[in-house]
């Protein structure tokens, strides 16, 4: 013979669930005259036949037509106030659940014209908080026939419609003229717009975004080469950035100078060597039609294919000292006459290739 519940009640505080289903396993045996007991921060929905029916708040409840009149009616005059009958009650959280995480799992592509590349490539993190708004629509909705329903079910879909609202965002200001610097310094602006934008998709499966907060935006640290594997880099840019990246990575070498002067090296090389390679294709054509132009007059102050230390800084746009610190940790070669080093164009050829 089926269990008859006189009592039901979820006593749990919910800390982490959203909907509970009672009993957890099967359906609810009930009577008219049992008792629903919901707490403070709750809400309980009962079910019949797939349908959602009746939903009581907060309080101690005696099941009867009054409080229950849809599932009566659905029973219709097959039962009497004492027969008992099968419903299904989910007990719903209705307290606000605040203090969840988001995060930009890729970066976001946002323009920014006139600075830069044209373009950046954001991160972000922050939080958001939401409650149930319509138990009825959301159990219906999301829940099913699920017997628990905990916060990590949903969390990512919550923060998939997020990001994309932030990403809508984000490209509605820049395209008004909103450059990348701006932007930063509006999350205030950025998270109302979000909140607002979101809250019809929220709305559609009954609940309610509470806040939503930006902590931390700023542009990828590996904007660049994202940005080239995703064909929007040409490459005279892209190796211009590669020569800048070795620049600084040799900069916080910790052998001093000699590092630095290799770093600089190694990174002009590469530097010049893909935009001399992407350059030739595109001056073939022309000087395959143009008559071959008379040879360049040596450096001023040098003798063809020798230079000084600081015609070679000019060069290579650094300073003379750094030419001396590559002369001296054997990195250039360079001749020394007296107290003066002279270097050949072979040299310098070297040093770049690295």
């Amino acid at each position: 013979m089926a269990r008859v519940f006189d009592v039901v009640e979820y006593p749990s505080e919910m800390p982490d669930e959203i909907v509970h289903h009672f009993p957890e396993t099967g359906v609810c045996d009930l009577r008219f005259g049992s008792q629903v007991i919901v707490r403070e921060s709750q809400n309980a929905i009962f079910f019949r036949d797939g349908k959602a029916l009746d939903v009581l708040g907060p309080g101690r409840h005696t099941i009867s037509t009054a409080n229950l009149p849809l599932l009566t009616n659905l029973l219709g005059q097959a039962f009497n106030n004492r027969t008992p009958f099968t419903a299904e009650v989910y007990y719903v959280a209705m307290r606000e659940f605040a203090d969840r995480k988001w995060g930009t799992a890729q970066p976001i592509i946002v323009q920014n014209a006139g600075v830069g590349l044209g373009m950046t490539l954001l991160q972000g993190f922050g939080t958001y908080s939401f409650q149930v708004g319509d138990p009825q629509q959301f159990v219906t909705q999301i829940v099913g026939a699920t017997g628990s329903y905990t916060m990590t079910s949903i969390e990512n879909r919550l923060r998939s419609m997020l990001l994309s609202k932030l990403q809508d965002t984000l490209a509605t200001m820049a395209s008004q003229g909103q450059n990348i610097f701006q932007l930063l310094s509006l999350t205030e602006e950025l998270g109302t717009a979000v909140r607002a934008k979101a809250q019809d998709d929220f709305a559609a499966i009954g609940l309610v975004l509470k806040s939503f907060y930006i902590t931390n935006l700023k542009p990828s640290e590996t904007s660049a080469e994202d940005l080239r594997a995703m064909g929007m880099l040409d490459m005279n840019t892209y190796t211009q950035l590669q020569a800048a990246d070795a620049m600084r990575d040799a900069a916080k070498n910790e052998g001093g100078g000699a590092g630095l002067t290799a770093g600089i090296g190694a990174g002009m090389g590469i530097g010049n060597y893909m935009s001399q390679a992407f350059n030739m294709n595109q001056q073939q054509p022309a000087q395959q039609a143009a008559p071959a132009a008379p040879a360049a007059a040596p450096a001023a102050g040098g003798h063809a294919g020798v230079m000084t230390p600081s015609e070679v800084a000019q060069l290579l746009k650094v300073s003379e000292e750094d030419i001396i610190a590559a002369i001296q940790a054997g990195d250039l070669k360079a001749r020394k006459i007296g107290s003066a080093y002279r270097i050949s164009k072979e040299s310098v050829d070297e040093f770049l290739k690295g």
